[in-house]
């Protein structure tokens, strides 16, 4: 969240910018409540401060009826300053992150292309989508998945499950160069994590599965738990950034996300991900930011895929996310009548300040002895829903078969090829 002193201080930039992401947050209600807040905070004081002073020696029997009233008034002021700290923490956590000046100002399709690595081959056949030649394959089971589970769920057979495991092996080669220390995160997160990371588990757009009574969600990305792994601590950075590469499995509604553009393992309930994250200094988390990106790239690059990098414009951001870029990669599965393909997304990588470690109260001591909040970060190092489909379909020969990238055959027994 915002600082609520940044936010009086700059009241109509913060408006702008919760309009530029398209969000609707009562910033004006916001702030009478914290006026009342702080109101009714100091009658509070005062009261305490005269029962305290009335209480010293032995007090008259109209001094104990007045401190008794003090007391009731006190009483009455706590219930009222609870309803308002609860309306006016409601509206603040709604409130989104600052905004990068640079980040493109507009909805979904006002991105900016900032890097692209190759052009996409033709094909001089009519390529297929990955689904058709996964399964074909033998190595791509949607329809028992719906019948084990449900729509969008699926079973990984034989090659898919090997070339799983290489890439997830390929991506901590890689992100190990750079110092990141490798963890398994549980499936599962409190709510209170969810909310300090920024989701909204009981909101009416959320995308997280919440277990029925209890305190628990599964998680949308492990951003979620290794953010919350440092929960109200004082973090020492005094040897540079923490740096985390955290595997787990991800769980999304997906709700209405079908058609054709989101076909196959594009958009799928459950998946494995390779998560970066980032506890740094706040002098540092832009370095950090383009450290993350160069990463998702070189990964990409070693698998030689043709992608681009985009900057993400402010009505996309989401709420938590200072600046993000997303990496897309050239997919057959986008294609339609007039193209062989089309970019879809694969990795993302977010700055976010310290718009989560304020609600997750994480911190540092800096040279000065003095305690602020930290900057975290976080990027996708490899998604085993995106990541095949991109593989599959860009190394498919007019066969059926497929092409194994090179940097991935050490790990699959020196196999060259699927089929």
């Amino acid at each position: 969240m915002l600082d609520i002193k940044y936010i009086r201080e700059n009241v109509e930039q913060v408006k702008e910018e919760i309009k530029n992401r398209h969000m609707k947050v009562d910033v004006d209600l916001l702030l009478e409540f914290d006026v009342q807040k702080r109101e009714i905070g100091g009658q509070i004081d005062e009261l305490r401060a005269a029962r305290n002073k009335g209480s010293k020696g032995k007090p008259s029997e109209e001094e104990i009826a007045e401190m008794k009233r003090i007391g009731e008034e006190i009483k009455t002021l706590e219930e009222k300053a609870k309803e308002i700290n609860e309306k006016y923490t409601e509206i603040l956590l709604q409130v989104p992150n600052k905004t990068h000046k640079d980040s493109p100002i507009g909805g979904e399709e006002d991105y900016k292309v900032i890097h692209v690595n190759k052009e996409p081959q033709i094909f001089e056949f009519q390529p297929k989508d990955h689904e058709e030649l996964l399964t074909n394959l033998g190595a791509l089971d949607f329809e028992r998945g719906a019948k084990v589970v449900g729509s969008k769920f699926y079973f990984s057979k034989n090659n898919l499950v090997k070339l799983n495991r290489a890439l997830i092996s390929y991506g901590i080669d890689v992100a190990e160069k750079y110092g990141f220390e490798l963890i398994e995160t549980p499936d599962l997160a409190k709510i209170d994590v969810l909310v300090g990371a920024g989701f909204n588990p009981r909101g009416d757009e959320d995308q997280i599965y919440t277990i029925e009574n209890t305190d628990f969600a599964l998680i949308g990305t492990a951003e979620i738990t290794t953010l919350g792994y440092h929960a109200n601590e004082t973090l020492d950075l005094s040897n540079g950034p923490i740096k985390y590469l955290a595997i787990s499995h991800c769980f999304r509604k997906e709700a209405g996300a079908y058609g054709r553009t989101s076909k196959g393992l594009y958009r799928v309930h459950q998946f494995t991900k390779l998560e970066m994250f980032v506890f740094c200094k706040p002098e540092e988390s832009d370095a950090m930011h383009a450290e993350l990106l160069q990463i998702e790239k070189e990964i990409a690059d070693g698998l030689d895929i043709p992608y681009r990098v985009i900057d993400i414009p402010t009505g996309d951001l989401g709420a938590p996310a200072y600046r993000k870029y997303d990496l897309e990669a050239y997919m057959i599965m986008k294609g339609d009548e007039n193209k062989q393909g089309d970019y879809g997304e694969i990795t993302s990588t977010s700055n976010c300040l310290d718009y989560q470690a304020r609600r997750l109260n994480i911190k540092y001591e800096n040279e000065e002895g003095k305690k602020e909040f930290v900057h975290t970060l976080n990027g996708t190092a490899v998604v085993l829903s995106r990541f095949p489909i991109v593989l599959i379909e860009n190394n498919q020969n007019k066969d059926g078969s497929v092409h194994i990238p090179e940097v991935l055959q050490k790990y699959m027994g020196g196999k060259t090829k699927i089929g």
